[in-house]
């Protein structure tokens, strides 16, 4: 890819790359979570968020074509740090908690993913990149809603666990 980035069209391109890098690990993640995950509610959220990931990756390629430019990936740090802790946290829960550690893993997870996309849009909305601005904030709003569902799973969970009240 760019050994530096020294425009503003390339940064757009560079983090467009590492976002087609971030939903394809995201992929592999839903269906690790959904393996060791208990709940119904958040395998059934698994389930639907991989749809949507593959969309997301649908549209991010389709954005790269866009451009005018070649889809690549390129790594991306940042997700695979999330997914690793992630992992680690699953491999040291015990049953009981296991849920909760996963629901905070999406949570934490989708926070990134909002980020990303929140600076891809802007990005390409300075650019005038009319039909970019449209995939990418459809992926936005599916990661927001993913998102507000993990939370109120998170919640639930948290609450399910509590043997007192304050």
């Amino acid at each position: 890819m760019f050994e530096r980035l020294t425009t503003r069209e390339e940064t757009l391109i560079f983090t467009l790359s590492t976002a087609l890098t971030m939903e394809r690990t995201v992929l592999a993640m839903l269906a690790e979570f959904e393996e060791h995950a208990q709940r119904d509610d958040l395998r059934k959220l698994f389930r639907r968020h991989t749809e949507e990931t593959r969309s997301h990756v649908a549209n991010v390629e389709k954005s790269f074509q866009l451009l005018g430019e070649d889809v690549v990936g390129t790594e991306s740090p940042a997700i695979d740090g999330l997914r690793e802790e992630s992992l680690a946290a699953i491999r040291r829960a015990d049953g009981s908690v296991l849920d909760a550690v996963i629901a905070a893993g999406v949570v934490e997870t989708e926070h990134h993913e909002i980020g990303v996309y929140e600076s891809l849009v802007t990005k390409a909305d300075a650019r005038g990149a009319e039909k970019v601005v449209r995939l990418l904030a459809q992926n936005l709003r599916q990661e927001q809603a993913a998102l507000e569902e993990a939370k109120a799973i998170e919640k639930g969970i948290e609450r399910d666990g509590m043997a007192f009240s304050v």
